[in-house]
């Protein structure tokens, strides 16, 4: 495996070289070189608050240390059953409590027996790291222009024509969110080493915030668009590059996006008029959702139907998406897709059973993950934490079912299990 590691990444550094070498990356990192350079020295920039602006809010031990335990999964799945319009059915009660002890038991429990000496962590060369972030980028702006031009427009000022978008076109663009997360943390390793300043970190950060913003809502799409806005949150939230009270507003304004956004997508589309409430258009998808999960819960029992069918319909070439797979259970009808909850998947395929062993697991993965980055602060790991606590955290609602991001949490599993199982038998 560190054969095929070292061949893969040799072959990225070699096309990462030769980018930066050309006429056009040359010209183009001067001109942002030169922006940050301004940045970094404006006049403007010393109006901005400091680190102990809304200085009541940094003095919570909580908001300090622990916004993004593992158990904010547990917080904000609360959070959405709570934006319900109607009462959570007995049955379907049982599996949440279930779903959200196990949760518990996973993520601050069982990684107390693992990892105590941190001994036998992977360690990832920064060159190597920062050529694989650069090329998935790449890849995702190229894949964008041909998204674009396949559909003859702009989605965003065209909502018809986003449903145009191939997916075999539209799912390589995506690749700019763990572009971005390991760019993200190339920069703070940087920073780490004292070979960049936090005002030149922050101005990264931002401006892979701005590209991600350019290429995913110029497309229509608002979850890409909210895990990039959030993976950067955590990673800078962890390598002390922003403050608490910056935290707390990023958070308002992926709220505020969601609203808004989905607000209003609904007016263009026809299913809302400007007259409703802009938080009702969310307290009705909450609820709609949560309609779902129920049916999902009374198919599934405490066994399960499908067996492993519905996650396994996430892999390429299947003749059901996963989320078209749902709306077949539920009513039949393939043509619609339609969002199980994070939960949503496991009750139908495995049952209250399943519900358990995968949250637990679940729960798990991101454990070990945070007592990693507790304990190290390794650039790596903290980006690595960051994309799977941000898809955890989106997948709430959506459920943890895109092909891309199962690979995420299955080279992670890869990762983690390597070091688990060295630091057993090197003992």
């Amino acid at each position: 495996m560190s054969l095929i590691y070292s061949k893969l990444t040799s072959f990225i550094n070699i096309i990462n070289d030769e980018f930066h070498k050309s006429f056009l990356f040359t010209t183009i990192f001067s001109i942002i070189g030169f922006i940050e350079n301004q940045w970094v020295n404006s006049f403007f920039k010393g109006l901005y608050p400091d680190e102990n602006f809304l200085g009541f809010v940094k003095k919570s031990i909580i908001l300090r240390h622990h916004i993004f335990n593992p158990l904010i999964v547990l917080i904000v799945f609360a959070a959405f059953l709570a934006l319900s319009l109607n009462s959570v059915p007995t049955s379907l009660t049982i599996t949440l409590v279930i779903a959200f002890v196990f949760f518990f038991i996973g993520s601050t429990i069982l990684p107390r027996f693992f990892l105590n000496d941190m001994k036998n962590v992977l360690v990832f060369k920064r060159r190597d790291v920062n050529s694989i972030g650069f090329c998935l980028i790449l890849v995702s702006i190229v894949f964008f222009f041909i998204s674009i031009a396949s559909v003859g427009g702009i989605p965003i000022l065209k909502p018809s024509i986003r449903y145009l978008l191939k997916p075999a076109f539209t799912m390589p663009v995506f690749l700019i969110i763990p572009g971005t997360c390991i760019l993200a943390s190339v920069y703070l390793k940087d920073f780490q080493d004292k070979i960049i300043t936090r005002s030149q970190v922050r101005f990264r950060f931002l401006l892979l915030l701005v590209i991600d913003v350019a290429l995913l809502l110029t497309l229509g799409y608002r979850t890409p668009l909210l895990a990039a806005l959030l993976l950067l949150i955590i990673i800078a939230y962890y390598g002390n590059i922003i403050a608490v009270w910056e935290v707390v507003l990023g958070g308002l304004i992926g709220v505020g996006a969601i609203i808004g956004i989905g607000y209003f997508r609904s007016i263009h589309e026809f299913t809302v008029s400007t007259a409703i409430d802009p938080f009702y258009t969310l307290k009705s998808r909450a609820d709609f959702t949560l309609n779902v999960l129920n049916l999902l819960d009374i198919i599934g029992g405490n066994f399960g139907v499908t067996h492993g069918k519905l996650l396994a319909s996430s892999i390429p070439g299947s003749e059901l998406g996963p989320r078209m797979f749902v709306g077949k259970l539920i009513s039949w009808r393939t043509e619609v897709t339609v969002t199980p909850t994070l939960i949503g998947q496991m009750v139908v395929d495995f049952g209250k059973v399943g519900v358990a062993v995968e949250m637990c697991l679940l729960g798990f993965i991101l454990g070990i993950g945070f007592k990693i980055i507790r304990k190290t602060k390794n650039f790596f790991y903290i980006g690595l934490y960051s994309l799977l606590l941000t898809y955890s955290i989106l997948g709430v609602e959506t459920g943890i079912l895109d092909i891309q991001v199962l690979f995420y949490f299955a080279i992670a599993i890869f990762i983690y299990a390597t070091i688990i199982l060295k630091s057993i038998f090197n003992k």
